[in-house]
């Protein structure tokens, strides 16, 4: 029905521009000259009924035309930062400002007068362009800056120690969560902490992607899927430390969720919370800041330095002979040289060395008892010698 409205549209618009240029064809005793004898009235209808068929046969092609263009645009502009684009609008509207006090001083130049305008008003608004976008911190300070001259109601009489909440006065603070890092549940744990400040967002198009999961077929998939949504229902029901948001948002142009992702990141400027290796990797080359749980847990791990003792649980062996396994609270694995023997054991080990690796950290010890062992027989032997 749209389309047929638009058609109809552009065949008045194209009929009118026949009438428009018959009045001008007349008015310059075109027509008379070619030995057209007919009755002005009758130019008037042929070149309204021409130009109306012309415009209503070329009309689906000039919407399809728009509508291509409008989403290619659409496409770009998605890309851009939001702050990229409110800098460039601003410097656009002052470019064009300047432009057009310096045309009005030059329109009464004959000739060349329009001309110079139309340069002046194209090359300001470049520049404006330019400018705002290379210098759009700058340009939004100064409207931040804005309303500190004049206070708000409420604001009299507060201190220099008056707070601004978690967000630091920042509404937009989002933290953009995937699917991975809410079936792994451990942001939960995470923001009941108060360390994450900001409002946690969820896209759209990640809470379908779960519901697919929780929907699937596989067992192991289902369970996971099932887990994301009781971990996403713990978060927006306690409201732990941090707002949570669903965000109605999607990209018609992308079909993979962590694609789709990282657009929004771009466009929000926001982080995005996920333990995704690939995700992260991709998200780094867009220019989009990750915040990696994996790295996270990584970081806390307490720090353990060669020839420190502890006391770990031998559950099996490892993949060089005679070695054992076992692992620490956190899930840090320790390789036990010897250690086979002791399979389910508890034992005292000594920490000869430390790995870290891009899967984690890797702790490699040997049993204390063993080293205390060498360590007497080793005089006894050489008295032997001696």
């Amino acid at each position: 029905m749209i389309r047929k409205i638009v058609r109809g549209i552009i065949t008045v618009l194209f009929g009118g521009l026949g009438f428009a240029l018959d009045v001008i064809l007349l008015d310059l005793n075109v027509l008379q000259s070619l030995g057209w004898q007919f009755s002005p009235i009758w130019t008037y209808v042929a070149m309204i009924a021409i130009f109306a068929f012309i415009g209503f046969m070329i009309a689906p092609g000039c919407i399809r035309v728009f509508l291509k263009t409008m989403n290619w645009l659409d496409a770009r502009m998605n890309r851009i930062p939001t702050h990229d684009l409110i800098g460039g609008a601003l410097g656009v509207i002052v470019g064009l400002i300047i432009a057009s006090l310096l045309s009005n001083a030059l329109r009464g130049i004959p000739f060349v007068g329009s001309i110079i305008s139309i340069i002046l008003s194209v090359s300001f608004g470049y520049l404006g362009l330019i400018i705002g976008v290379k210098r759009k911190e700058d340009v939004l300070n100064f409207f931040n800056f804005l309303p500190k001259l004049i206070p708000e109601k409420g604001e009299k009489g507060k201190g220099k120690n008056s707070s601004q909440g978690t967000l630091g006065g920042d509404v937009n603070n989002y933290k953009l969560l995937d699917t991975s890092v809410i079936i792994d549940g451990r942001i939960a744990d995470i923001v009941q902490t108060g360390f994450l400040e900001g409002t946690l967002c969820i896209p759209s198009f990640v809470l379908e992607e779960l519901q697919h999961i929780a929907d699937s077929s596989d067992l192991l998939k289902r369970n996971r899927g099932r887990r994301g949504l009781d971990i996403l229902n713990q978060i927006s029901k306690e409201e732990l430390t941090n707002n949570v948001e669903i965000m109605e948002v999607d990209f018609d142009d992308l079909s993979e969720v962590d694609s789709k992702l990282v657009r929004l990141g771009q466009t929000l400027d926001a982080p995005i919370l996920t333990n995704d290796y690939n995700l992260n990797k991709v998200a780094e080359l867009q220019g989009v800041r990750v915040l990696n749980i994996n790295e996270l847990a990584n970081a806390v791990k307490p720090i353990v330095l060669p020839g420190e003792e502890m006391e770990v649980q031998v559950v099996k062996e490892g993949k060089e002979p005679g070695q054992g396994v076992a692992y620490l609270d956190d899930g840090t694995m320790i390789v036990v040289d010897t250690g086979r023997k002791y399979i389910g054991q508890t034992i005292t080990v000594l920490v000869t060395s430390v790995l870290q690796t891009a899967a984690g950290r890797m702790i490699f010890a040997k049993p204390k008892a063993t080293m205390e062992k060498k360590s007497v027989e080793l005089p006894n032997e050489v008295n032997a010698i001696g």
